[in-house]
């Protein structure tokens, strides 16, 4: 075996190592970006050369960086988003992989120029990537040497980033199946201690549900105060039972 294959053999034992890490940040944490300074540490080693990495998010907002292995990354992408171009954000709009050797992109990029080559930056790789549902958004890598980043690296990039696409979708829709439990949750909790407020309303004054449930109505709308929070004040009132504080917080729940 050549000492050519030999070394991309190892290199794949690398790759497969940093995307069953990726697998296994998934499962221990919900914490979205937590999981986008994984990826930015980890393409760093996927792709041969990069010394760096950062991730743009492109939105209605603006463009941002959401995660950097570096802050001279963070300052780099800065510096095309105050001129509203460069790598990172072509390959964001475009869908797009975009590969430069800096020395070269002076004349369409002379404010991204500029600054990474303050900042030692000779190689430049970017490839789309669907940060969010609404945004999309870009992997950057930055090379300090003037290697431009191979054919080979620009398809190690865009394998990674496949599999992060598909790895941020299911993360994405693990937490938002995580917070519609949550507000099931509180809104059944809501519900329960509106009931007991009806509940004893109806049995004090021997009227109906719908009646008991108007009266507390009115008082939340001559208060300004949220329907829950007036039943959960009205059973603590009665029953000397306090209602615990997550009760009073559920969003939508009336």
């Amino acid at each position: 075996m050549s000492d050519g294959v030999a070394d991309q053999l190892e290199h794949l034992d690398e790759v497969t190592s940093a995307l069953e890490e990726l697998a296994g940040t998934v499962g221990n944490t919900d914490d979205f970006g937590v999981l986008l300074r994984v990826v930015c540490e980890q393409v760093v080693r996927v792709v041969p050369g990069a010394d760096m990495a950062s991730i743009t998010v492109l939105d209605g907002t603006g463009a941002r960086s959401v995660a950097a292995t570096d802050e001279r990354a963070a300052l780099i992408d800065q510096a095309q988003y105050a001129d509203d171009d460069g790598p990172c954000l072509r390959a964001a709009r475009t869908g797009q992989v975009v590969r430069v050797a800096v020395s070269t992109a002076r004349q369409l990029w002379p404010g991204f120029v500029q600054v990474a080559a303050g900042h030692g930056v000779a190689s430049y790789l970017a490839s789309p990537l669907q940060v969010r549902d609404e945004a999309m958004g870009a992997i950057n890598l930055f090379g300090f040497g003037e290697h431009g980043f191979h054919d080979v690296d620009q398809k190690y990039l865009e394998l990674y980033a496949t599999v992060v696409d598909a790895v941020l979708s299911l993360s994405r829709r693990a937490l938002r199946t995580q917070e519609q439990v949550r507000h099931l949750r509180a809104a059944l909790r809501t519900r329960g201690v509106i009931e007991q407020a009806k509940g004893i309303l109806m049995a004090a004054r021997r009227i109906t549900a719908d009646e008991a449930f108007q009266l507390l109505v009115g008082q939340s709308q001559r208060e300004n105060v949220k329907l829950h929070t007036i039943s959960a004040r009205f059973v603590t009132e009665h029953t000397g039972h306090a209602v615990e504080p997550e009760d009073l917080t559920a969003e939508g729940a009336e």
